[in-house]
């Protein structure tokens, strides 16, 4: 299968539209489908694992985020780059690697940027931060294909001549392995441990400062996003970050009153050789923990349970899911490829929180511990702040613990 759609009008790539209807970018799907478009961003080749996003907002921090390493995103909403890119929307905090998406797919060319805070185009920004775009194809009969066969391994190509080697992009994207198995938090995680302090960002006024805070969170970092660690200060929480490989000694050590196990790419199995062991041991210390994604999935198997790969995965920003404790509906951000098996879960593990769309798990809690995880993304706004509240039951945890 082979799909072209130029553009109708516009002198020049990430402009408006394209010069000329010849293809400039490839995506080759394991399978041998070849689909064709238009280059944007980056120059050259990535493999990764092809997923859809249904959000219609926030490109920039889907595109930042570190839970998408190894992954190319195909946005089902067409316009996408029309409000440009700004460095506050980053969420990425390693900068000295290139976590996020590797390649990302559009239906259209990127328009000028029309928004107050927009610094740079999104074609200049892909390009700085080394990310293949591609755009100019049906991206409603990639979604349908993704849907009924899974999220196919493949390679996106940009090339500014139009020359490509099909054959041997067939071949690289038939040898790629995909993300069963595979350990990609090292490619995210920070390098060394450092503190953060900076607060929500408010209309007017920019980040703030936390200089008084009441507890002191370790957060491991597996991929960590910034809003995460934002909420996390503005709740009142000293943040020390700590590389992914820290041990449980070591982060003890800290005395933190609470512990964070963060988002990130890649198999849950995988990281959770050398993260699990680290996990069981902060559970038996009885010191009040959250997770939220690869942190919720690991902590599922630091407890008992098993994590599995999901047929397409939940990616966007509508996803219903339904608190068990509460049984109030919130409507959650989502990036995960993994969840953790419900059926597989021990007695002394609650399910907490349940996907509306297809009942897959979202949360659990120990009936014994203080420990806690979610496998959304409640720094998210989407609903807009349905989820903030889990930050929330985490103070309380805390504050809890402190007083026993």
């Amino acid at each position: 299968m082979t799909q072209t759609q130029a553009p109708s009008t516009g002198t020049s790539p990430g402009s408006g539209a394209w010069a000329e209807p010849k293809p400039t970018a490839l995506l080759v799907l394991a399978d041998g489908t070849v689909l064709e478009g238009f280059g944007l961003g980056a120059t050259g080749t990535a493999t990764g694992e092809v997923c859809f996003n249904t959000a219609m907002t926030g490109y920039e921090e889907i595109l930042t985020d570190p839970s998408y390493a190894g992954q190319i995103i195909t946005f089902t909403f067409p316009h996408i780059g029309n409000v440009g890119t700004n460095d506050e929307d980053i969420e990425s905090v390693n900068m000295a690697a290139r976590p996020g998406a590797c390649g990302v797919i559009l239906h259209s060319d990127i328009t000028q940027p029309s928004n107050y805070r927009a610094t740079r185009h999104l074609n200049d920004w892909l390009k700085a931060r080394g990310i293949i775009g591609l755009a100019g194809i049906d991206t409603r009969a990639l979604t349908v294909l993704i849907r009924e066969k899974g999220m196919p391994n493949a390679v996106i190509a940009h090339d500014a001549s139009g020359k490509f080697d099909i054959d041997k992009l067939k071949k690289e994207a038939r040898a790629w392995p995909g993300l069963e198995g595979m350990d990609l938090v090292p490619q995210v995680t920070t390098g060394q441990r450092f503190s953060w302090d900076e607060t929500e960002w408010v209309w007017g006024k920019g980040f703030g400062r936390q200089d008084k805070p009441e507890f002191h969170v370790v957060a491991v970092d597996y991929g960590i996003k910034r809003n995460i660690l934002r909420l996390l200060a503005g709740a009142g929480c000293k943040v020390t970050v700590v590389p992914a490989k820290t041990s449980s000694d070591d982060i003890m050590a800290l005395k933190p009153d609470g512990v964070f196990l963060s988002n990130g790419p890649g198999d849950p199995a995988a990281t959770g050789e050398y993260a699990v062991p680290v996990i069981k041991t902060l559970i038996d210390s009885g010191t009040p923990t959250f997770g939220i994604c690869l942190g919720h999935q690991m902590l599922g198997i630091a407890v008992g349970g098993k994590t599995m790969k999901m047929h397409q995965g939940h990616h966007g920003a509508n996803h219903p899911v339904k608190d068990l404790t509460t049984g109030k509906v919130e409507i959650t951000s989502m990036n995960h490829g993994f969840a953790v098996d419900k059926e597989s879960l021990p007695q002394n593990v609650e399910q907490t929180h349940v996907s509306l769309f297809d009942g897959s798990n979202c949360g659990i809690a120990l009936k014994d511990k203080p420990v806690f995880s979610v496998q959304y993304h409640p720094e998210a706004s989407p609903g807009p702040r349905d989820s903030h509240y889990l930050f929330t039951r985490f103070v309380d945890a805390m504050r809890k613990a402190k007083k026993k």
